[in-house]
C-alpha cells in the first residue's frame, strides 16, 4: 500500500529495473565477445581461428617452431608515429627456433620406442596449454555460464529433457553392427552424414534419455566445449555427460582386480634368428586388422603384398571419409578368399573413443566368423611395413602362442596418468574430443598404457569382447570417456585380469619417434589436448631395422610420398631385389582426386581451377605436336567438363608434378578421348648476384599446408589461390655465426604486403612463417625476397592464381570483383610498408595497377586466358597421352609411357598367390 502511494518509489523501482537491464545487456555483450574469441581460437574453421591456433602452438613449449609470433608493437595504430626512420622500417622480428635434420647427440637406443605413446614427454610444459577451456576470473566464468545457458536452453543446461543422439535420424536406417552400450557414443554426426556408419548411442544407454535432476554447468572446460561445439545434438550430449558425471553416475568408482599376482608381469621372450628345425606346435594363424585411411592405395598394396599368406586372415577397415581408398580396397578383397572389408565404417579421429570402438567391433566380428580359425590379432596401418618375414613371425608366435604382446609406457605411473590425460573427462562428438573436466581414477586397479599398436591372443580378445565381469564392463564405461583410449584400455584390462601373467612388454614394433619434430600440438583442431606423431623413416634408417636387439617384426611410419626409397630397400632386404629392368621401381603415384568417388565439391575452387587449367595446357601441347600445321586438326581438342582424376607423380623421391586425366573432343574425329596431361613445376628461386659473402640461404619455397614434422608442403605443387594463406619456407646451410634475415612479400602491383625479420642461428636449417595477410590476395605473380641488412640474399616468385569457379559454379562478375580485387584499400596488414618501396627499388607502376583492376572483373574465356598465361610461366605441360585409341597420329598410349598413372607398376600390382602361399 505504501509503494502504491509513493510515485518516487515507483519511479526508482522502474529506473532500477532499467539499470539492471542495461547491465545485463552489457554483460551479455562482453560474454559474447569472449566466447567468439574462444571459438576463433579453438574451432577448426575460420581464418582467424587457424592463425590463433598456430600462434598458440608456437607458445606451447617452443618445440622447434621455425619462428615465433611477431610482436604486436610492430603494427601501427591510429596516432602512432610513422613506422619508417632513415633508410627502412623496423619490420616484424621473429626469433627462429631450429629444425635439425640430424638426430640429437644423445642418440636413443635402437629400441627407442620403449616409451611409446602419443603425447609429449615434456608434458609439464604442454599441459598449461592443453586445457582449451576459459581461463578467467570469477566474473568471466559467470559470463561463460550464461553463454552455455543461452546456447543449450535452460532445461538442457540444467539436465532436463532428453538426450538426443543425432546418429539416429527420424527415418529408418540400415541395420549395422552395434557396439555394447558401454562403449557407444563416439561418432555422432548429423543423419545426413551417416553413410554406412555404425549405429552409435550414448554410453549410458537409455539412462541419458530420461529426465535428469537439475545440473548447473559450472566447469570451465565444459562451458568452453559447449561454446565451441558446432551441432545442437553435440552440445546436448556434452551437457548430459557432464551432468551425469557431476552426479557420480557416469564413472565407476571402484573396480575389482582379478590378477593373482602383485605388480606387473615381466615375461621375458627371446628372439632366435635361426630357430633351426626344432619342432613347434601347429603354426599359428594370424588375423591382421588393417586400419587404413587417406589415398595412398599403392603403398597399401605393397604392404598387403609383403604380409599376405594364404594361411592368415585380413580384415580391413577403411575410414568413412576415404571413399577412393575404400573403392580400391573393395576391389582388392574380391581377389582373395581370406580378405574381407568391414561392412560398416567409422570416422575415427586421433585420440578419439571411436578408434577403440572400431577395434572392439572388429574383434567381435572376427570372433563370429566361424570359417576363420585364427590364434592372434594384430593391428596395422597403411604406414606400417614388416621388417621380418611372415615365416619368422609365425615361428616366433608359435613358440609363445599364449602370450599377449603390448607395449607399456615404462615411466612413473602417476606422471603417465597426468601426461596421458587419464584423469580428465573427455567426450567425442562432432568428430572432436572435448575435454569436460577432471575425474578420478577408479580404485582397486592399476591403470597402464603405452602404444595402441599391439598383438594379442584369441583368448584375451574373447575375454575383452564377451566377458561380463565387472572389470571389463567397468573399463568399457571408463574408457568411453577417455582421451587416447586405445593406448590404455587393453593394457589396463590385461594387467588387472586373470590373463595378466601372459603380458609381454613388447608390441613387436619399431617406431620412429623424433619428438622435437613430432610434438607440435598438431591435433588441436580435433582434440582438446597436445599430441605427438612419429616421423617417417628415411633411407638412412635402414641399419636400425637390421640392428634391433629385441623381437621386432614391424616398423612405422612409412610414407612413399616422402621416401619410397626406404620401402624399396626394406622390400629388397626381406624378399630380394626385383629383376633387372623391372619398370617403375623408382616411380610412385598417389591419387589426390577422383571424380567418381570424391565429386567436384571435394575440391577447393582454387584446386579445381588449377587442374582444369593444367588439362587445357595439355591440349595446347597436343595441338602443337604437328608443328603448327594449320590445316591438320587431328591433334586439336576441345576440353569436356572437369578433370576426372589427378595424381601426384614422384621419381626417385622427388616431386615431378601433377598427372591430370581429362576428357576432350578430337576436332578431326569429333569423338571424345580420355587423355592424361603431365605438368611439371618451374623453380624460380635465384640467389643474389653478385653472391653475398657468407650467404647461407639455399632455397625459398612458398605454398600452403606446411608439415613442420616432415618439413614439407603437403600441397606438393604449391598451388595458391586468392583465399589461401601461404607460408614462406627458407632452407639454410649451417654456419659459425648467426644472421638476421628480412623476408619481404611483394604483390603483383608492387605493394609490399608484409615484411618481418627471422633470427637464423648457427644450426638452423629450416625456417618458416605464415604472415597474417588480409584476404583475398591479389591474383598474379608475387615475389618473395630474403635480405640481410637490406642486402639481397635471394628471391623467388610464385603465382596466386585467379579462380574460374565459385562454389563449383562458373565465376560471376560480382564474385570475380570480390575475389580478384585484392584486400580492401590494398592493405594486407594493419601496418603499411609503402615507405620501403624506395629502399627496395620497387617503382609504383600505374600500368600494373590498371591491368590488375581490369583483370579483376574477368569471367569466362578471358578469365581462362588470364589464368593460363599466369600458370604457363610457372608450369609446363611436359607430355600428354591417351588412355585409349586416338585420332592424333603422334599421341602415345598412356600404358606405354614411363610417367603416366596408367603405366606398369609391378611393385604394387597384386597377383594370385604362388604355391608357397605368398604374393611377394
Amino acid at each position: 500500500m505504501m509503494m502504491n502511494g509513493n510515485p518516487c518509489a515507483r519511479r526508482l523501482a522502474r529506473r532500477s529495473k532499467t539499470a539492471l537491464l542495461v547491465v545485463a545487456l552489457a554483460v551479455l555483450l562482453v560474454q559474447t565477445l569472449i566466447v567468439w574469441n574462444f571459438s576463433s581460437l579453438d574451432s577448426a574453421g575460420g581464418d582467424r581461428g587457424a592463425r590463433s591456433r598456430e600462434k598458440r602452438a608456437d607458445r606451447a613449449g617452443g618445440l622447434n617452431k621455425a619462428v615465433r609470433e611477431p610482436p604486436r608493437r610492430g603494427l601501427l595504430k591510429k596516432g602512432d608515429p610513422p613506422a619508417l626512420h632513415g633508410r627502412a622500417a623496423a619490420p616484424h622480428k621473429l626469433q627462429a627456433d631450429i629444425y635439425r635434420s640430424h638426430r640429437p647427440k644423445e642418440k636413443p637406443p635402437q629400441d627407442s620406442n620403449n616409451n611409446e605413446n602419443s603425447v609429449p614427454k615434456d608434458f609439464d610444459t604442454i599441459d598449461s596449454n592443453s586445457n582449451l577451456g576459459a581461463r578467467s576470473k570469477h566474473a568471466k566464468h559467470k559470463l561463460d555460464r550464461a553463454k552455455a545457458q543461452s546456447m543449450l536452453g535452460k532445461s538442457a543446461v540444467h539436465g532436463r529433457g532428453h538426450a538426443h543422439n543425432h546418429t539416429f535420424g527420424s527415418k529408418p536406417q540400415r541395420q549395422v553392427p552395434t557396439v555394447s552400450a558401454a562403449l557407444q557414443g563416439s561418432n555422432q554426426d548429423p543423419p545426413s552424414q551417416q553413410v554406412e556408419k555404425m549405429a552409435v548411442e550414448l554410453p549410458t544407454g537409455s539412462e541419458l534419455r530420461k529426465e535428469q535432476p537439475q545440473c548447473e554447468i559450472s566447469g570451465k572446460e565444459a562451458i568452453s566445449a559447449l561454446s565451441r561445439a558446432k551441432s545442437r545434438g553435440c552440445r546436448q550430449q556434452i551437457a548430459q555427460v557432464y551432468c551425469k558425471h557431476k552426479e557420480r553416475a557416469l564413472m565407476p568408482e571402484k573396480v575389482p582386480r582379478y590378477c593373482p599376482m602383485e605388480g606387473k608381469a615381466n615375461v621375458n621372450v627371446q628372439w632366435d634368428e635361426n630357430p633351426g628345425d626344432a619342432s613347434h606346435p601347429t603354426p599359428v594363424r594370424i588375423a591382421f586388422v588393417l586400419v587404413v585411411h587417406g589415398r595412398a592405395s599403392r603403398q597399401f598394396q605393397r604392404l598387403f603384398k609383403a604380409i599376405y599368406h594364404t594361411s592368415h586372415y585380413y580384415y580391413i577397415h577403411v575410414d568413412q571419409r576415404s571413399s577412393y581408398l575404400h573403392r580400391e580396397v573393395l576391389s582388392l578383397a574380391t581377389q582373395y578368399p581370406n580378405v574381407r572389408v568391414t561392412p560398416w565404417r567409422m570416422s575415427t579421429i586421433w585420440g578419439g573413443a571411436s578408434l577403440l570402438n572400431m577395434y572392439l567391433q572388429s574383434m567381435e566380428d572376427l570372433l563370429k566368423m566361424a570359417d576363420w580359425s585364427w590364434d592372434f590379432f594384430i593391428n596395422l596401418s597403411a604406414a606400417d611395413y614388416p621388417i621380418r618375414t611372415n615365416d619368422q613371425l609365425v615361428a616366433f608366435l608359435s613358440k609363445y602362442r599364449n602370450m599377449n604382446f603390448i607395449k607399456s609406457h615404462g615411466r612413473d605411473n602417476t606422471r603417465f596418468i597426468r601426461k596421458q590425460g587419464l584423469d580428465r573427462l573427455f567426450f567425442e562428438c562432432d568428430t572432436h574430443m572435448w575435454r569436460l573436466g577432471d575425474r578420478k581414477i577408479p580404485e582397486g586397479i592399476a591403470v597402464d598404457g603405452g602404444s595402441d599398436w599391439f598383438l594379442v591372443s584369441r583368448p584375451f580378445v574373447d575375454y575383452v569382447v564377451n566377458s561380463q565381469d565387472e572389470l571389463v564392463s567397468s573399463m568399457k564405461r571408463f574408457y568411453a570417456y577417455t582421451l587416447l583410449p586405445a593406448e590404455s584400455f587393453f593394457h589396463t584390462v590385461l594387467e588387472n585380469s586373470a590373463h595378466c601373467q601372459t603380458m609381454v612388454d613388447n608390441n613387436l614394433r619399431l617406431t620412429n619417434w623424433n619428438r622435437k619434430l613430432g610434438c607440435k600440438c598438431q591435433y588441436k583442431h580435433i582434440v582438446d589436448w597436445c599430441g605427438c606423431s612419429p616421423n617417417d623413416f628415411k633411407p638412412s634408417d635402414l641399419p636400425r631395422f637390421q640392428q634391433a636387439s629385441r623381437p621386432t617384426f614391424f616398423a612405422r611410419k612409412f610414407e612413399a610420398s616422402v621416401s619410397q626409397e626406404i620401402i624399396n630397400q626394406l622390400d629388397s632386404y626381406l624378399f630380394g631385389a626385383y629383376p633387372s629392368g623391372t619398370p617403375s621401381l623408382q616411380a610412385y603415384w598417389e591419387n589426390i582426386y577422383e571424380q567418381q568417388t570424391d565429386g567436384l565439391a571435394s575440391l577447393s575452387d582454387s584446386a579445381a581451377s588449377h587442374y582444369s587449367a593444367f588439362a587445357r595446357m595439355g591440349l595446347t601441347r597436343a595441338a602443337g605436336s604437328l608443328q603448327g600445321n594449320p590445316s591438320d586438326s587431328s591433334c586439336r581438342y576441345t576440353a569436356l567438363g572437369h578433370p576426372g582424376s589427378v595424381h601426384l607423380y614422384f621419381l626417385s623421391d622427388q616431386f615431378q608434378g601433377y598427372l591430370v586425366r581429362h576428357a576432350a573432343t578430337n576436332h578431326a574425329s569429333t569423338q571424345p578421348e580420355s587423355l592424361e596431361t603431365w605438368v611439371t613445376p618451374r623453380d624460380h628461386f635465384t640467389l643474389a648476384k653478385p653472391p653475398h659473402p657468407n650467404n647461407r640461404l639455399q632455397h625459398i619455397q612458398v605454398g600452403t599446408d606446411w608439415d613442420p614434422k616432415e618439413r614439407i608442403f603437403r600441397n606438393w605443387g604449391g598451388l595458391v589461390g586468392p583465399e589461401d594463406e601461404p607460408v614462406a619456407v627458407q632452407r639454410w646451410s649451417r654456419s659459425q655465426s648467426n644472421l638476421t634475415a628480412t623476408i619481404v612479400w611483394i604483390d603483383p602491383t608492387n605493394v609490399i604486403a608484409a615484411t618481418y625479420d627471422i633470427l637464423v642461428d648457427t644450426s638452423t636449417e629450416v625456417t618458416h612463417y605464415r604472415p597474417p595477410l588480409t584476404l583475398p590476395l591479389r591474383p598474379g605473380v608475387w615475389t618473395l625476397r630474403v635480405l640481410h641488412h637490406w642486402n639481397p640474399l635471394g628471391q623467388t616468385s610464385f603465382v596466386v592464381a585467379p579462380v574460374e569457379l565459385h562454389r563449383q559454379q562458373p565465376l560471376q562478375q560480382e564474385d570475380a570483383l570480390r575475389l580478384h580485387g585484392g584486400p580492401a584499400r590494398n592493405s594486407y596488414m594493419e601496418q603499411s610498408f609503402h615507405g620501403l618501396n624506395p629502399v627496395l627499388r620497387l617503382p609504383v607502376s600505374l600500368g600494373a595497377v590498371e591491368e590488375a583492376e581490369a583483370n579483376a572483373g574477368l569471367t569466362g574465356a578471358p578469365l581462362r586466358r588470364w589464368l593460363h598465361g599466369l600458370l604457363e610461366g610457372h608450369w609446363s605441360a611436359a607430355d600428354v597421352c591417351s588412355m585409349g585409341p586416338s585420332a592424333c597420329p603422334v599421341m602415345q598410349r598412356c600404358r606405354l609411357t614411363a610417367w603416366s598413372s596408367a603405366s606398369p607398376d609391378p611393385k604394387s600390382e597384386l597377383k594370385p598367390p604362388r604355391e608357397d602361399g605368398r604374393i611377394r
